[in-house]
Parts: C-alpha cells; structure tokens; sequence
C-alpha cells in the first residue's frame, strides 16, 4: 500500500452515493441446516480496507486479508506488492448466509468497499495485485456474480463499465499475522483514518440494517 497522497487515497470511494443501487437479480441458495459456515473471496484494492468494511457486517463472523491468483512461493506481501506475481490482495469473508446472503456480500463489495470501475488501481495504488476481483469456487458463484455485474451496468449505477473480473479460486493464501485486523489494531494511523474510516462510515449509513449492533 502507498501512503495517502494530495491525490487521493488508496481505497477510494465508489461513484454510486447518490443513485439508487439495484438488489442482485439471483443469489446463492441458502445451504442447509447444520451446513458449514460459507465463504466469499474478494479483491478490492488494499485488504486492510476491505477487511475493516466487512468486518462490521451482521453475519459475518470473519475477515481474512490474503492474497489469491498465484503461486505459493509468490504468496508474501513483499512480492505481492512490488507487482512481481499474479495475486491479488484479497480477503476471504466467512459468514452465515441465513443473515446475509452471498449476494448482500456482493452489494456491499461493489458499492461501499471500492470502485469497480478502475482498473488494476485503487486510488494511487496502481497494478494487478489491486484489482478488482471476485474468486468464485462454483459456477453458482460465478453466475451469480456475473448476473450482478450485468445488472449494475444496466442500471447505469456508475458512469463507466465495471472492470471486475470472475476468476476461479485455486488456493486462498493468508496473509502475513501482522496485516489482520490491521484497522481495528491501528485505528490512529493517519493512512488508516483517511481511507478505511470513511468507508466504515459510509457502511454504516447506507446499510445500518446490516451492521453488527456491537459495532464489529
């Protein structure tokens, strides 16, 4: 991640505050009782944003930063970050999908955690490993992802295509112990407070339904 800059920040704000955002047309069928816990994997630019969004969510029950899309001995921030791999930073999201569904998940992602639009950038931070992702492990994941890609667009939700790409999860790396809960652990740090605080803030208003009443 680069530190703030004059211009910008490096998990920028989606261009959908004022529009009125579409529900997912499919979704996931709800598994059944006694099923184990269900998980998302997404890339939205830094995991240090993402997992601070999706953390606050009613049934979600955790947040992985990680890296996903290459090979395992590529699978470490430094590589990651300095472009020289084909992962993503992403975080793997595990929750109960009869509080939220794959498909609220899919919502949040594309109009609160970044900017689909911009391609293999977020905000300063420009290459692959900040791409907007989704990781399915299914064709149901898959078309339902893609059914809601076609539906933002058509909706005009944002004023150029989205750029987010469906590609099939082969292994979810964890990231490095230092990079978990990295907002929570550092909630002062000035690159903390301008660009996941106002993400956070902005969960919190266009979906206060969804929020954990703890807070997170």
């Amino acid at each position: 991640m680069l530190l703030m800059t004059l211009f910008g920040s490096a998990c920028s704000r989606p261009q959908a505050d004022d529009k009125t955002v579409p529900e997912p047309d499919v979704d996931l069928h709800a598994p059944a009782a006694g099923a184990e816990a269900s998980s998302a994997v997404f890339a939205g630019g830094c995991f240090w944003c993402t997992e601070a969004v999706f953390e606050q969510l009613e049934g979600v029950s955790d947040v992985v930063a990680g890296y996903a899309g290459g090979s395992a001995d590529s699978a470490n921030y430094q590589a990651v970050s300095s472009g020289r791999s084909d992962h993503a930073e992403v975080i793997r999201i595990t929750f109960d999908s009869s509080k939220i569904t794959y498909g609220q998940l899919l919502k949040v992602f594309f109009t609160v955690a970044h900017d689909p639009t911009q391609l293999n950038r977020q905000g300063p931070d420009r290459g692959r490993q900040y791409r907007s992702a989704i990781f399915y492990v299914s064709d149901e994941e898959k078309r339902v992802a893609q059914a809601y890609i076609r539906r933002l667009d058509q909706a005009k939700v944002y004023d150029t295509p989205i750029v987010t790409t469906l590609e099939a999860l082969e292994v979810f790396y964890p990231a490095e112990v230092y990079h978990q809960d990295y907002v929570r652990d550092h909630p002062a740090e000035p690159y903390v407070m301008y660009n996941a605080g106002p993400k956070v803030k902005k969960l919190q208003k266009a979906y206060p339904d969804k929020v954990k009443k703890d807070g997170g």
